[in-house]
């Protein structure tokens, strides 16, 4: 029988549980697309030959030959049904407008015209996001899971049964919260909507106090109906409570004035639509209420058929019947525009999934993530030192206020606004450059270095005295989240010892495994909560957040893990049930200052650090600043024991990538070749360019790929002249992979971590 570990590194422990996260095609798919043998015949072809005469016609030729090749291994990937149901999930109408054309097509030497050659580079788009990225979203990116073993030698896959353990169909919130906006125009259903007091209008007798301006006295009619203005008790049971009372014209005047809220709010989390019917079950009146039930049961039969389609078709199909649907009841349109305005889940459902296969890690992998100590280390002083600086503007603007009275939180808040989108991104601007500035001093690194390696041993010391032992800071902070990938020759490798670990992204102040998208798809959610109990026996205080954000806030992100006895407060905007025990308005906590220490104390007498109201934009600040190494036009590989902590990177400049204006792809193709070996670039790489939404894959074996960064370039060219884009290795490559599936077919992964500081809070 085996034991799970309870692993440690240093003062940081980790959950026994973690992540495994990779797509849902195998790796090998995207080596489809570079012909073989046609880099080593480029590469014949030296930086000084003409690209003319015969031998080069007979490169040509070859070229050719390849091409139409290669758009016909391309069409056989259109027409998967697997590939064609991602891009379903992805974006529908380019079904219809690029890959239907595209497969109609017949490929030939003399008819890769304009078009379909961008339908080919269209389907390598989807084909490498589908194939190497470790996005987490579908079945095409399903949410993997794995536990620490004492009895295991490395690492150990269970591929389970297929590849798909379990799905789930969700309302996007935006959908939902259409359909409670058509629901709240039927005046039948407005008496039975509970209207509530904005979070930060506070009431105290008869005088009103909004933050930034003079306190308002009312009439007695408007206080009595402000003050049962909770979000629960619904108008007509205030008006019931209130007789004489015109309760009807006073919301309406306190609407007005914006101190309540008077409408159908659905409350934020990962079931909208249970939400709403668990409202409509308190209507009363049976009429309305079975109209808005009906309504609520023809989008919930549609998305029951989305998650029942099995095919490409149907899929496709019962998505544009949802939409039909969905428009005719809302007459709202039923996919957001893309735009800088707009949050993420642009459709109105989304699907995420639970992948068959887990893992188990031993000893061995945790040994080698020892180094890993050392940079959450250092990760624990960029927060603090965060928290420090914004909480001394803190406490200047609560003495300011406090010398007029009592502080609420509400007033606290909106005074504090300018600390955290001035003074803290500025602080976290100069932390970022001090940052790297210490690593560089501990690292050493050699001008001009491609490969750094170092003993963990030899930098612990300098790595103290660089950071200390500081605590996060604020509550989260407590936690980080490191995506760490095994390069390993599969799993047999890494029981031989024979892997190397590599960082990718540390995850600061936050428990990203929280989120609703990897907390709904864990098989036990119960242990999910066990460990955050472990880690917090108390409540904690938890700011309410929006229910999306244009940058990164949408359903799926939603922190999951909120137990019965965390509190949450409302700053601006109340997004939770308001009846909820533990949910709190802003204006009715106070800030005070004991010992020093600037504390929130709630209505119940509970006292939480202040800074943990500032915890998301904290988090939103410091989740960018972990660069241990300055950008630069080159930064090597970076290696401590056997944990790569940085991969090679080159910022190249977009204009200086001559080839990329070449409009012969063979000559495209050679001269791209001799630019990344000119440039040191290895065969596979990740590019950023400030034109793309996110990173792309780039295999310089293959014409397809290379051509889809030659594009890239152009734009970014054309943009701005001076812009650069940069590439990072792909480290592990495609060939180093370890996780399987139950026939054998290997995929790239990375395992996310959740660690938590057990240093004493000061």
């Amino acid at each position: 029988m085996t034991e799970d570990l309870v692993p440690s590194l240093g003062r940081w422990r980790l959950w026994e549980q973690f992540a495994l996260r990779g797509p849902g095609f195998p790796a090998e798919g995207v080596l489809r697309l570079a012909p073989a043998g046609l880099a080593a015949a480029a590469d014949k072809f030296t930086a000084a030959d003409p690209l003319d005469g015969a031998r080069w016609q007979d490169f040509a030729h070859l070229f050719a030959d390849a091409a139409v090749e290669t758009a016909h291994t391309l069409q056989d990937i259109a027409r998967t049904p697997s590939f064609r149901e991602a891009v379903a999930w992805q974006n529908r109408p380019v079904l219809t407008s690029g890959i239907a054309p595209f497969l109609r097509w017949r490929p030939g030497v003399d008819n890769r015209s304009s078009m379909p050659r961008q339908r080919e580079e269209l389907v390598a788009h989807y084909w490498q996001r589908f194939c190497v990225k470790n996005d987490t979203i579908g079945f095409f990116g399903p949410v993997g899971w794995g536990r620490w073993d004492q009895d295991t030698p490395g690492v150990t896959v269970d591929p389970g049964s297929g590849l798909i353990a379990d799905s789930s169909v969700y309302w996007a919130s935006w959908g939902i919260d259409a359909l409670a906006k058509t629901l709240d125009a039927d005046p039948a259903l407005r008496e039975w909507i509970a209207p509530r007091r904005i979070p930060f209008v506070a009431l105290e007798g008869d005088r009103v106090r909004v933050p930034g301006r003079r306190p308002v006295t009312v009439e007695p009619e408007a206080a009595a109906v402000l003050a049962h203005c909770d979000g629960v008790r619904p108008a007509r049971a205030i008006a019931a409570a209130l007789p004489g009372t015109d309760v009807t014209a006073v919301l309406a005047d306190l609407v007005a004035r914006r101190w309540v809220v008077w409408r159908l709010e659905v409350p934020a989390g990962t079931h909208p639509d249970r939400a709403l019917r668990a409202w409509l079950d308190t209507v009363g009146d049976p009429l309305p209420r079975h109209r808005a039930l009906e309504a609520l049961d023809r989008l919930e039969a549609g998305r029951a058929r989305v998650a029942a389609a099995r095919s490409e078709d149907a899929l496709v199909e019962a998505m544009a019947a949802l939409e039909r649907d969905f428009t005719e009841l809302t007459e709202t349109a039923a996919v957001r525009e893309k735009s800088a305005s707009t949050a993420p889940c642009r459709a109105l459902v989304y699907s995420d999934t639970r992948r068959s296969a887990t893992a188990r890690l031993g000893p061995a992998v945790l040994d080698a993530l020892e180094p890993l100590r050392l940079l959450m280390d250092s990760a624990g002083w960029l927060t603090a030192r965060l928290a420090e600086t914004v909480t001394a503007e803190a406490r200047r603007v609560h003495a300011d206020l406090a010398a007029g009275g009592p502080v609420d939180l509400a007033a606290f808040w909106f005074a504090c606004l300018p600390v955290l989108h001035g003074v803290a991104r500025t602080a976290a601007s100069d932390l970022q450059a001090d940052f790297a500035a210490r690593w560089r001093r501990v690292l050493a690194v050699p001008e001009d270095a491609r490969r750094v390696v170092v003993r963990s041993a030899d930098i612990a010391a300098a790595v103290r005295e660089e950071f200390g032992t500081t605590c996060g800071g604020w509550t989260a902070a407590r936690y980080l989240s490191p995506d760490v990938m095994i390069a390993a020759d599969g799993a047999d490798a890494v029981a031989r010892g024979d892997f190397t670990l590599v960082l990718g992204e540390l995850h600061l102040a936050a428990n990203t495994l929280g989120a609703s998208l990897f907390t709904h798809q864990h098989p036990d959610i119960a242990e999910l909560f066990r460990l955050t109990d472990r880690d917090h026996p108390g409540p904690r205080l938890l700011p309410l957040l929006p229910k999306e954000h244009r940058s990164r806030l949408s359903v799926r992100v939603r922190h999951a893990l909120v137990r019965p006895e965390d509190h949450q407060v409302a700053l601006a905007d109340f997004t939770a049930d308001p009846a909820r025990p533990r949910a709190v308005r802003s204006a009715d906590a106070t800030v005070v200052e004991r010992g020093g220490d600037l504390l929130v104390r709630l209505p119940d007498g509970s006292l939480f650090p202040a800074v943990d109201v500032f915890s998301h934009v904290l988090t939103t600040l410091a989740m960018d600043l972990f660069q241990p190494l300055p950008p630069a036009d080159h930064t090597p590989r970076v290696t401590v024991d056997r944990l790569v902590v940085a991969r090679e990177t080159w910022r190249v400049p977009a204009a200086d990538a001559a080839f990329a204006d070449d409009k012969d792809e063979a000559r495209r193709f050679v001269r791209a070749r001799h630019w990344s070996a000119d440039l040191g670039l290895p065969r596979y790489v990740f590019v950023v360019s400030p034109t793309e939404s996110r990173p792309f894959y780039v295999d310089f074996d293959s014409p397809v790929y290379v051509t889809i960064l030659a594009k890239a370039l152009r734009r970014l060219a054309r943009n701005d002249p001076e812009a650069t884009v940069t590439f990072t290795e792909m480290l592990p490559s495609p060939e180093q992979t370890w996780l399987t599936d139950d026939e054998g077919r290997r995929y790239t992964s990375e395992l996310r971590f959740v660690a938590f500081d057990t240093e004493p809070a000061p």
